[in-house]
């Protein structure tokens, strides 16, 4: 049923996004390095990997410069139109693409690249495996502004240490789980962030999610609704 949904939702997105990604196409080829999309390996369901389309937001060689596939607060790497499409999640929309391919699901855990995959603890790669990766999902919404977490030169300490084992912890949440109800509060939650980013909807409409650590319970808003 949710491939259902996911062919049918992600087909109509294309169409009425499509007013709005065109013009950006033209904006990326006139601006920065000319570059229009950013094709990079990810890992998908049973540890298969696939081409994950975004936007291009960031210098060419990101990947091999800094942090690496960690994106930082203000980081440098970013192009100036970049952060715009960034900020509203525009520049994800490509892979609309990927859902319809089959790549991907609208909702379900990130796909991650190589690098950051390895840095969940055992127990969560086993369960993120087993479900489709998405466009959106319980961990890209509660950490839909990851990289302003993201800003100083312990950045990948807090990312290896404290995010990626919490990330993970709700992403299991999200297998347990998940089902048309969790689907559908998703997309809608995905959408809710992106205009109220500090409301806490999640912890709202999903309070047996696991809390957050001290270190991340004010930056994600976190409200204990149990």
């Amino acid at each position: 049923m949710q491939r259902v949904f996911d062919i049918l939702l992600s087909g109509f997105a294309l169409l009425v996004f499509l007013p709005l990604m065109l013009p950006v196409m033209l904006a990326l080829r006139l601006s920065g390095e000319g570059e229009v999309f950013f094709v990079q390996s990810r890992i998908g369901r049973h540890g298969r990997p696939f081409g994950l389309y975004k936007f291009a937001t960031m210098l060419r060689d990101s990947p091999s410069m800094g942090t690496g596939t960690v994106t930082l607060k203000d980081d440098p790497r970013v192009l100036p139109m970049g952060r715009f499409l960034r900020r509203y999640k525009i520049n994800e929309l490509p892979q609309l693409l990927n859902v319809l391919r089959g790549d991907m699901s609208l909702v379900g855990p990130r796909p991650q690249t190589t690098r950051c995959f390895e840095a969940y603890p055992e127990r969560s790669r086993a369960a993120i495996l087993q479900v489709p990766p998405g466009m959106s999902g319980i961990g890209a919404i509660v950490f839909h502004d990851e990289e302003q977490l993201l800003q100083d030169g312990a950045a990948e300490d807090l990312y290896d240490r404290v995010i990626m084992p919490y990330k993970g912890l709700i992403e299991e949440w999200y297998v347990a789980r998940r089902g048309l109800r969790v689907y559908l509060a998703c997309l809608a939650l995905t959408v809710w962030v992106v205009l109220r980013p500090r409301s806490g909807a999640v912890w709202t409409l999903f309070p047996d999610l696991p809390p957050p650590p001290p270190e991340l319970a004010a930056p994600l808003a976190w409200r204990d609704r149990r």
